[in-house]
């Protein structure tokens, strides 16, 4: 009897939850799967609305937040793919990819992670409520406010909480900037350019997920996959108004040049190449056809090899750090400008473009420069530096 008592019993268990599943859902059934459609499809309808500039049928799915600040910003695509959904009762918390296209500067799109709040009406129909970054996820410049555009003949500049006027000086730069860096690397790169402005430090420090203090006195940062190829999406130069300002008109032509240099770069910058490499080539592409002394353009190295501090060695990927000692960031900055000028200088400009698409070509950082180094420089990295350090107290007066 007792056997068969808990046979019942567990038979009965087992009915009960099967009842429970199929009239609720209960772990992830048809009421779950039910959900997950409904919701997509309220996205769906979001971003067509986006894409439509129609604010009447974005209203319908939700808060109108965040329309306005879209309005200027000429996009080819926008939509949204669900990933999770954490549903109690008749609220909702949505995960979701999304994925947008700049109209005439993205050949793919870029994907960021969300996080939207969810409810449900009398009626059942889901409506969002907010739509903000995921956790660990950058804002975008339309989450900071209204943004605006601005074109330029080879670029596009989106700004919140400045003038047009200001946005246009960008352009300008911007405009500049291309061809000159095409002079030096070469036409076969987008050649155009996407240019972030947001209102203050701390709004580029959310634009790139990390802590202001990370980018103070940095003027600019391009952000982007290395090694991308053709289809990747176009990078962003994103800048820094509070250091930028402080800048005169030749500081802030070298900044976007150097910044549009790393754009162009881009698709030749591997897990391969060091900072030195990479930060020297954009310097030496900003300060190009300048005419101006070694001294003025790299004064904390000029300083320390006046002190008989000259340095022993190529800069090294740490020594980048934006939020370490900001002396030594600038000498390294100032170090590797100098050992591109000398490359340049001593085996071409078309070499040392050789040089950069060998080291990032290379499939490990290990051995990179060095194969490089002897396979277009004809020298191995021993007898560059010592050239390097001879250079750098020969140029800056030792």
């Amino acid at each position: 009897m007792a056997g068969r008592t808990r046979v019942s019993l567990q038979a009965a268990v087992a009915a009960w939850c099967l009842l429970l599943a199929a009239l609720v859902g209960c772990g992830g059934g048809p009421a779950a799967d039910a959900a997950r459609a409904e919701v997509q499809s309220l996205l769906d309808r979001r971003a067509e609305a986006v894409l439509d500039r129609d604010a009447a049928a974005y209203a319908r799915t939700g808060t109108r937040d965040g329309f306005d600040n879209l309005r200027a910003v000429p996009l080819a695509d926008w939509s949204y793919r669900l990933t999770a959904l954490d549903r109690t009762g008749d609220r909702a918390t949505a995960s979701a990819n999304l994925s947008y296209r700049v109209d005439g500067h993205d050949r793919s799109p870029v994907v960021t992670a969300r996080t939207l709040s969810l409810g449900r009406d009398r009626d059942g129909r889901w409506s969002v409520e907010s739509d903000r970054p995921a956790e660990k996820s950058g804002q975008q410049l339309w989450d900071q406010g209204r943004a605006q555009a601005v074109r330029g003949e080879r670029s596009l500049v989106l700004g919140v909480g400045h003038s047009e006027e200001a946005l246009r000086d960008y352009a300008d730069l911007a405009d500049r900037a291309v061809p000159a860096v095409s002079d030096a690397w070469g036409s076969e790169w987008a050649r155009r350019v996407v240019v972030l402005v947001p209102e203050t430090l701390e709004s580029m420090a959310g634009l790139l997920g990390s802590p202001a203090s990370s980018y103070r006195g940095i003027a600019a940062v391009t952000t982007g996959a290395t090694g991308g190829g053709p289809r990747a999406p176009a990078d962003r130069v994103i800048v820094n108004p509070d250091a930028f300002r402080l800048l005169g008109d030749f500081g802030r032509q070298v900044v976007l040049t150097h910044e549009t240099a790393h754009v162009a770069t881009r698709a030749h910058t591997s897990a391969a190449t060091p900072l030195w490499l990479s930060e020297g080539y954009a310097d030496w592409a900003g300060y190009r056809g300048a005419d101006r002394d070694p001294a003025e353009a790299a004064p904390g190295l000029a300083q320390a090899v006046g002190r008989g501090e000259a340095p022993g060695a190529l800069p090294e990927d740490e020594d980048f750090g934006f939020t370490g000692d900001a002396d030594g960031l600038a000498r390294a900055y100032e170090g590797s400008w100098l050992a591109c000028r000398m490359i340049a200088e001593r085996w071409g400009e078309e070499e040392l473009g050789a040089f950069y698409r060998a080291v990032g070509a290379h499939p490990d950082r290990e051995g990179a420069v060095e194969d490089a180094m002897g396979r277009v420089l004809g020298v191995t990295p021993e007898e560059f530096t010592l050239q390097w350090r001879d250079y750098v107290r020969g140029v800056l007066g030792e």
